[in-house]
Parts: structure tokens; sequence; C-alpha cells
């Protein structure tokens, strides 16, 4: 092997990674309890080591050097010596080829071996013991990378997000089986830069489109063993690199040229990004990056007995990001996504664990702090999963102003109703407000609240409405994974049925569940596919399933029951879009007088009387009628009146005074009513179905 000293020169500490100029690259990477720290050259295959050189210079624990020559394309990886110790939390092993935290490139996939590893896997003294064999054939290497790209006049849509509709997807699973698409580019960015999936977007009427981990992912070795694949890619193995996988043409500007057509479609892109934890595993798991750089500052550790991790994620490990360093790698790679790909948002899985402190939880954290002050990143969208394993960690509503919330609520509160479970007028009139219980502090908006009745970690919402049960044995765990209480119902068949009147209610309820959705204050987010019907077979756990369970299947889309579907919920979309009382930038409390007692926001009973404590209080009542006014710019009035009857009985409904000239929007029972006028006080609303009616005043009332 060649050892060239006199050829690397000092470098600078800043920027971290590798960065390239005219003449060479820096190299520079951080690790506080490094003795000395290795930079490895590889070949073009990524198979043979082509020099090796010792980094000159440590600033400010900033490991640092300067290769003359070198170019765009140049494979490399690091070795890192220092103490193994694992009961002091050091792990350093210098036999271990490492990925640089900074890599904005990979080339080649992690080749499961117990060279992997940094201690002898299956040595009696486990994590102790100490492994001398070389895991450089094993690893992947980052690529140094000096790709330009022509923006031209790419301007993000400035879609305020009480105005945005969320699409949650999958790159691959969204596009792998949309035949409009050329075969070679189905399952990548270049399918999401399609028009058949741009166009069926906008046909929609979505503003944002939120992507499931696009980051590099390692794919589990358990999973790997049992042919599976980690295919929701929550299992990050670089924070700066795409997922190979996800790019038809092997090139970065493919990411960038998807996001510059959504946009100019309208539509923002929002990345799910996993900060909390990374693919590292538990103290037991293999060494490729972090554990091996500096397991004591990247990870946190057992106060008591560092040789364990902290496992506050349910994954082994924790990134410590009350560590100034892990700070700012995490806020260094959002930066990159929205300065070099024009990224529009992040959703932070597990947020909860980003505000970790050894306190615990707190909103006003180091990580919360760099993240609201930041110029680049305070303008775009953000949105916590507010929740995670650890103690105290469900933290919903406990964010700090200006940071989205998944709302698990919602979800709940929305499926308990339309299954028709007692006691529910209460909570789904909260969920309709903006969950106000929940948000309305520190001059919060209701837009914090991302609303939502499924996700990708669950049923969709047509197995929603057809399972009572998970089915998860393609999962290989025995129906153990994946959770229990699901709030699903199955309307008289479990799964697929051929009864007329079961697949009529199952469509009823999925469509009064969108338009409780979108009828609702907050920000709305659809699971990609259900606006057509798309089914997981019941598996409301498909992490694994890169297969048919997970794909979206277009032929659904194209039959004639998913046609009425997607026309259904695009009209719901259009219709939200429309009516500025059904998406209020501030919450409607009920008490602003716009004339003749009428306040901006009202409930009654199916009677059309003003709910009373007692009403609220009635367990059996499962009809609500929800009346929302909304004073315009030139003083005008606005009203929607939504009526939810999640009875099993049709019931009908008197409208409440004053009398509006109210025309029928939408009916989920009936979905080709649109657009009637209604002349009578009263009007009939079929079971497990709501109505939406809508008005516009020439003036107020007086």
């Amino acid at each position: 092997m060649w050892y060239p000293p006199d050829s690397i020169k000092s470098g600078l500490p800043y920027p971290l990674g590798a960065t390239l100029d005219d003449d060479g690259v820096n190299f520079a990477i951080f690790s506080a309890h490094a003795s000395r720290i290795e930079l490895c050259l590889f070949d073009a295959a990524g198979r043979r080591e082509i020099a090796r050189y010792d980094l000159p210079e440590c600033s400010d624990e900033i490991w640092h050097g300067y290769v003359p020559t070198l170019e765009a394309g140049q494979l490399y990886g690091y070795r890192a010596h220092g103490p193994y110790l694992p009961e002091q939390g050091h792990r350093f092993n210098p036999h271990k080829l490492l990925l640089d935290p900074y890599a904005k490139k990979l080339a080649g996939q992690v080749k499961w071996t117990d060279a992997l590893f940094g201690y002898r896997l299956h040595s009696p003294r486990a994590d102790l013991s100490f492994d001398r064999r070389d895991s450089a054939a094993a690893m992947p290497k980052a690529v140094v990378i000096g790709d330009v790209f022509r923006w031209g006049r790419d301007k993000a849509p400035a879609t305020p997000m009480h105005r945005s509709v969320i699409y949650e997807a999958h790159v691959r699973g969204m596009t792998i089986k949309n035949e409009r698409i050329r075969a070679d580019q189905r399952g990548t960015f270049a399918a999401l830069a399609d028009p058949a999936t741009i166009d069926h977007l906008v046909k929609l009427g979505i503003t944002a489109l939120e992507l499931l981990p696009v980051h590099a992912v390692l794919q589990d070795r358990r999973l790997v063993e049992h042919q599976l694949r980690n295919y929701w890619g929550y299992n990050t193995l670089a924070f700066f690199a795409p997922e190979q996988e996800y790019l038809a043409s092997g090139e970065l500007n493919e990411m960038r040229n998807a996001i510059k057509r959504l946009h100019a479609a309208g539509i923002q892109v929002i990345l799910d990004v996993v900060y909390n934890h990374t693919c590292e595993e538990s103290e037991r798991g293999p060494t490729l990056s972090f554990r091996g750089l500096d397991n004591a500052s990247y990870y946190r550790l057992m106060p008591d007995n560092p040789r364990y991790c902290i496992n506050d994620t349910g994954c082994g490990n924790t990134v410590n990001n009350a560590h100034p360093r892990v700070i700012q790698l995490v806020m260094d790679s959002l930066r990159y996504w929205v300065d070099a790909f024009h990224v529009d948002g992040f959703r932070f899985d597990l947020g909860v664990t980003l505000g970790r402190e050894a306190t615990g939880f707190d909103p006003n954290g180091g990580f919360f702090d760099a993240l609201r002050q930041d110029p680049t990143l305070a303008q775009v969208k953000l949105i916590s999963e507010p929740w995670d394993i650890g103690p105290g960690g469900y933290q919903l509503g406990a964010h700090p102003p200006g940071i989205a919330e998944w709302n698990g609520r919602y979800r709940d509160d929305a499926r308990r109703f339309w299954k028709s479970e007692p006691g529910m007028r209460g909570a789904i009139a909260a969920r309709l407000h903006g969950s106000a219980d929940l948000f309305h502090h520190q001059h919060r908006k209701p837009w914090a609240s991302i609303n939502f009745i499924t996700a990708h970690d669950g049923f969709t919402m047509a197995d929603l409405v057809a399972y009572n049960g998970k089915h998860n044995d393609a999962n290989h765990e025995d129906n153990r994974d994946g959770a229990d209480d699901n709030n699903s119902f199955n309307w008289g068949a479990e799964g697929p049925t051929d009864d007329a009147g079961v697949i009529e209610t199952r469509a009823k309820v999925h469509r009064s569940m969108l338009m409780t959705l979108l009828c609702s204050h907050g920000t709305p987010m659809i699971l990609g596919g259900d606006e057509f019907g798309r089914t997981q077979q019941g598996n409301n756990n498909a992490y694994c399933q890169d297969s048919e369970i997970s794909w979206f299947d277009w032929a659904i889309a194209e039959s004639e029951e998913g046609r009425a579907m997607t026309a259904f919920t695009a009209r719901a979309i259009a219709l939200r879009a429309e009516y500025s009382a059904l998406r209020a930038d501030y919450f409607m409390n009920g008490d602003s007088d716009l004339g003749r007692g009428l306040n901006d926001i009202a409930w009654f009973d199916e009677k059309g009387v003003e709910m009373s404590d007692e009403a609220w209080q009635f367990t059996e009542g499962r009809l609500l009628t929800c009346r929302r006014v909304y004073k315009r710019a030139d003083a005008s009035l606005e009203a929607t009146l939504l009526l939810m009857n999640a009875a099993s009985q049709t019931h009908a409904f008197t409208l409440p005074v004053p009398e509006f000239s109210w025309t029928l929007a939408i009916d989920s029972a009936n979905p080709d009513r649109v657009d009637e006028l209604v002349a009578e006080p009263t009007i009939e609303i079929e079971a497990h179905s709501c109505v939406l009616l809508v008005s516009r005043e020439k003036q107020a009332l007086t």
C-alpha cells in the first residue's frame, strides 16, 4: 500500500466533509476522542485502496487535510485510531473503514459480513472483544462530488401552511407500477418528474409532496436474511446522500430535476428525515461511521455505564443532539438539502428525541433553538413527529412555535367517531376545530396541527374499513409486529368481499373520513393512494415490504371505483381551497359576533339546537353539525355547514338559524350529488355519512 505523507497538506477545518476546488480536495472530519485519523483513497471501482494519509492537523477537534490534484468522482473513506474501551464508551477500531458523515454521494452498498463489527461477533466477551478483520471490501465508499445544476428560474411555491394539502408517498412505491412511466425510470426520482406523476398530484389539488426517507439507507441484516428489505428507509446510513436506488441515472441532478419540475407545477417537496438514530443499531451493532469515529460524542450513552446506548428510539441507539458538533451536523445536513436541492421542508421522525436534553424533552433545547433561529431553515416547513419511546415520550402540542406536529389524537378520534363508538362528539369537534385544546397557546395557529387519519405507519384508509385486525404474516414476525389497536372496522367481512352492502358501507365511510380530514382546521395530510383506495392487504406495518403489498396499484386507480374515489377527493380538496371557513388561519373561538348573534363557529345537534353541556355529555350522540362563518375582506360572509351522521340509520337534520342560502357542495353518501340548492329547512343525511353545505352572502348579516 502506498503512503505518500508529503502529498497531503494541512488544509482547513471548515467546511466539514470533502470540498472540491480547482486544485484538489479539502477533507475535514470531527472526532473529539480520536488519537489519529487516516484518509483512505480508492480506485474507481471501490475495490482497491490506492493511497492512505494521516490527516495532518486537528483544530478544535476537527481533523483536516488537503490533497492536491484530486478530482470529482474520487472514492474515499476513513480509519480512526483511539481507545477501544467500551466500558468508557470508546469503540475505535482502525481495521474498520468508516463512512464520512458528510458524504454527499455513495458508491457501492454494504455487504453483510461479520467483519463490519468492531468486536468479534461470536466471542463470549461479546462487544468487549476486539475484531481485527478489515471491513473495507464490505463498505460503500464516499464520493467527492463536483456536480453543477442549472436551476434557471426555479422558484419554490410560496404556499402557506393553512393553504397546504400534504400528500405522503414513497419515491419507489408510488411509481414502480405506473405503466405510463418508462420502465427503466419507475421507482426513482426520474419517475417523480414524469408528467404521469405530476399530473395526478395537480389534478388532485395537492400542494406538497412529503417523501418517506430518501437518505441512503442500510438494509438490515435480519431482513436481508429473510429476503425482505427496509422499504420505508428509517435506517439512515448517510445524512447528506440520497439513496442510490432512487436515482435511475446515478446522478444527483436527477433528484434536483424532479424537485424543479414539481415546483413548476406548484408542488412543494418535504423530506421525511431521521436524525434521531442511525443504522448502527445498539452497542452490538456494526461499526460503519459514527461508532468508529467517536461513539461517545455522537450517541447518547447510559450515564452510569457508557458501554450501553440509550435507546429512546426503539432502534438501538439515540443520536446525541445535545452535543454542539452533532447539532452542527444536523443543521448542515438540513441546509444542504434546502440550498443544494431546493427542498421546501422537513418532517422530523421521532421529533421528541431531537429535543431531549440531560433532563428529558425540552422544547427550548439546543436543537430546536438552532433550528428556529437559522435564517435558511426558519423559512421552510418544519413538522415534528411528537413522540418517541423514551420517558415522557408523548409531547403532542408541546413543541415550540413555528413547528407543526403530527396529530395522533386527530387520527384516533376521527377513526373512533366514524367507527360509531359512543361518546365521541366532543372529541371530533375538538379535532375539527384545529385541536385548539392542544395547540391554542403561544400564539400558535391551527396549521400547527398536521391532521391525518392514515399514514405510512398503519393501515391504508381502504384497509381501515376492511379489516378488524392486522395481517402482517408476510413480515416473518408471526404477526407480532405492528399496532394491535387500530380503531378499524370491517363492516361485516374481514378483507375482500363480494357483499354489495358491505362494499357500499366501506366506500361511504372512506369518503366520510376523507371529507372530515379536508373540512377540519389544521393542515391535512393524505396518505398516498387513499384517494383511490390503495390496499396493503391488511398489513399495518409494511416497513419491510418492497413488494406488491406496498406499491401503488395503478390498476385500482384506473378502475371505475378508483376514478370515482379520486374525483371525490379532488372535489373535497377544491372546496377546501375555495372556502376560507374550512381552512381558517386562526382559531375560531365562537365569540366573534358577526351580527344577529352569529358567531364564527357554532355546534348544533340534528334538531338545529345549539349544543348544550348536557348534549355534549350524551354518550350515545353520534350526530353533529358544525357551522363556520368567515368574514371576507369586503365584509361579506362565507359560511359552511358540515352535517355528520356516524349512526347506523338515516337521520333528518334541521338547519340552524339564521337562514342562509345554502348549496349542497358534497355528500359522502352520494358523490354525484353536488351544487344542489337546499330549499327546505331540513335535510336527510344517510348513515355513516356527512354533507357539506356552503353559502356566500353578498353583505354582512345585520
